[in-house]
């Protein structure tokens, strides 16, 4: 109850509980986009299993298992409400699995889980509220054990042991097409090999046929747009090819787009919902931010690899990129101080 001017009484209005953005209004939920999701990387995630042996079906088992029941504790302890059905803490257990290598320790998925849903997500508040992507965050987090996180083996080499796989001579290692690009040499491996995922890699990032077509699904499916895949593999591409470290500038650039895991952090974590503009103008310019941030650490960092941290960045930014892609309403400045 509150008064007015005319000291006359008069009830204030229900209070709403408003939801994180973005607000639409649809027939799908959080757990139907996140099945999709589940659904589109399921390929390109069976064909690690394929190519890396058993050991990859464990790591990605432990990640998804630790996910949930990480999350479910987390919101309990919180007094939250548990929300472990809308499969969103499974998707950040397969996308984490998806950006390992096989060979690194089984407490690595659950150490990574923990950072991922506890830190990353539900201390900043649970799903929508996380500012930086949280399989991301836990994949550059878990480069703190580096030497685990950078040991590759050769394509083909399955490693079906659920043991320690440091020192084991059964084990051949092998360097990555993106190390190659990295000393500025061509990889030994064909255009078509790393379009197939003929490929040493992380579990979930060497067959870029299969992440493609599941992107094609989500797109069908209207999970994701397009502005900001296409933004961020077109600026990738047409950098490497302007600016090639060998001379065949149209291979280096295929080569630079279909290495390491652009396709995966393009299609699939630089669209999370709850860490990517809402508007179409701010998708665009995050995927171009991602593209040139990723190129610039390829060719100058000590790194390798660029996709996870030109991502993490560009969270950072969504707020000002919001602000610069929503309409001005007519007669006012566009960044214009309210009254």
């Amino acid at each position: 109850m509150a008064k007015d001017k005319n000291n006359v009484t008069a009830e204030l209005p229900e209070l709403f509980t408003v939801s994180p953005s973005p607000h639409m209004k649809t027939a799908d939920n959080t757990r139907t986009i996140m099945i999709d999701v589940m659904i589109a990387l399921l390929p390109a995630y069976v064909w690690g299993v394929i190519s890396f042996g058993l050991r990859a079906l464990a790591i990605g088992l432990i990640s998804i298992v630790s996910c949930i029941l990480f999350e479910a504790l987390a919101e309990w302890i919180l007094k939250r409400p548990v929300t472990v059905s809308d499969c969103s803490a499974a998707v950040t257990g397969l996308l984490l699995a998806m950006n390992l290598t096989v060979t690194v320790p089984l407490w690595m998925p659950v150490v990574g889980a923990f950072f991922a849903i506890v830190i990353v997500k539900q201390i900043f508040g649970g799903l929508g509220k996380n500012i930086v992507n949280p399989a991301l965050a836990a994949r550059v987090f878990l480069f703190s054990w580096a030497g685990d996180m950078t040991r590759f083996v050769s394509f083909g080499t399955k490693v079906n042991s659920l043991s320690p796989v440091l020192g084991d001579a059964d084990i051949v290692a092998g360097a990555t097409p993106l190390a190659s690009l990295k000393a500025g040499t061509v990889p030994d491996k064909s255009v078509l090999d790393m379009f197939l995922g003929n490929v040493n890699g992380c579990i979930g990032e060497v067959s870029a046929i299969l992440l493609i077509l599941g992107g094609i699904y989500l797109l069908t499916r209207g999970v994701i747009t397009w502005h900001i895949p296409v933004a961020y593999i077109g600026t990738v591409a047409i950098l490497t090819f302007i600016f090639p470290k060998t001379s065949a500038s149209w291979n280096y650039m295929l080569y630079e787009i279909l290495a390491g895991g652009l396709m995966l952090g393009a299609i699939y974590m630089a669209t999370d919902y709850a860490t990517s503009p809402m508007t179409p103008v701010g998708r665009i310019i995050f995927g171009v931010g991602c593209g040139g941030i990723t190129v610039l650490i390829r060719y100058f960092g000590g790194y390798p690899e660029g996709v996870s941290f030109s991502i993490l960045i560009m969270n950072l930014l969504v707020w000002y990129l919001d602000r610069i892609g929503m309409p001005r309403r007519f007669g006012t400045k566009r960044f214009a101080k309210k009254s």
